[in-house]
């Protein structure tokens, strides 16, 4: 049977306390990791990064709440909650955030109040990144 509307239905990501998972993570809908990611999360919806989590990767999603580790970017169209137990060592780009006293944030903080804001902002974000990510070429590197 078909249903009319397709966002009745949210597709839920579980990365649990003793899972550990190399690679990118693009969900449809909610998403809580609770265990160790080396890689992008892409949710379409809300994240949550669980208190014991540890996460060297960007986060993208609506609404976000971090209680964990993140070493990586985060980004939020929606809001940001950063518990007092989260580390972010990392830049943030979001709409509106919350901050709770004793977490530990260590990046760049951007709250872009309107959409004029965050499309400018997300433009410069992106082209930042792809300077980045064309470095090393440019980079000689010795070992010794």
């Amino acid at each position: 049977m078909a249903h009319s509307r397709s966002g009745d239905f949210s597709i839920n990501t579980i990365i649990g306390p003793n899972t550990s998972f190399t690679g990118d993570i693009e969900a449809g809908g909610f998403t809580r990791v609770d265990g160790s990611i080396r890689g992008d999360v892409k949710a379409k919806g809300r994240v949550v990064v669980g208190e014991r989590a540890r996460m060297k990767g960007n986060v993208t999603g609506t609404n976000i709440t971090i209680g964990g580790v993140v070493v990586g970017n985060v980004i939020a169209d929606g809001y940001l909650v950063i518990l007092s137990t989260a580390i972010v060592i990392g830049d943030i780009i979001t709409r509106r955030i919350q901050a709770d006293d004793g977490c530990f944030i260590n990046g760049r903080v951007v709250v872009c109040p309107n959409d004029e804001s965050w499309t400018k902002t997300m433009s410069e974000h992106h082209d930042a990144q792809g300077i980045k990510s064309a470095l090393p070429v440019f980079q000689k590197t010795h070992h010794g």
